[in-house]
């Protein structure tokens, strides 16, 4: 093989090694733009279960103090209840004693 044709032989090999390189390292970079991509994806999902699921236990606390602060007033109310029932009960009671009060005051001033 005459000379001419090996160095053009090498230059073409040369060339097709070097589009090999080439080709391999746009792969390689548009592979880890790829998993870039969708790392972030990723990360965007856990972001926004991550939010969901603190926003139903958020809700679900609220839900659990609206129930107790409908048992504190219901509990608030059956006390109230319970001490207007006592009061209202004992104002015979209290009339006579104050009246009593009154009248020996009366009498300690005659």
């Amino acid at each position: 093989m005459p000379r001419p044709e090996v160095l053009d032989r090498i230059q073409e090999a040369e060339q097709e090694a070097d589009e090999i390189v080439a080709e391999a390292e746009q792969d390689r970079e548009d592979r880890i733009a790829e998993a870039r991509e969708e790392a972030e994806e990723i990360r965007e999902s856990a972001r926004e279960e991550a939010e969901a699921a603190a926003e139903d236990r958020l809700e679900a606390a609220r839900e659990e103090i609206e129930a107790e602060r409908e048992q504190i007033i219901e509990d608030g109310e059956s006390a109230r209840e319970d001490l207007e029932q006592q009061a209202s009960e004992q104002i015979d009671e209290v009339v006579e004693y104050v009246t009593d009060l009154f009248e020996e005051a009366v009498h300690a001033q005659t």
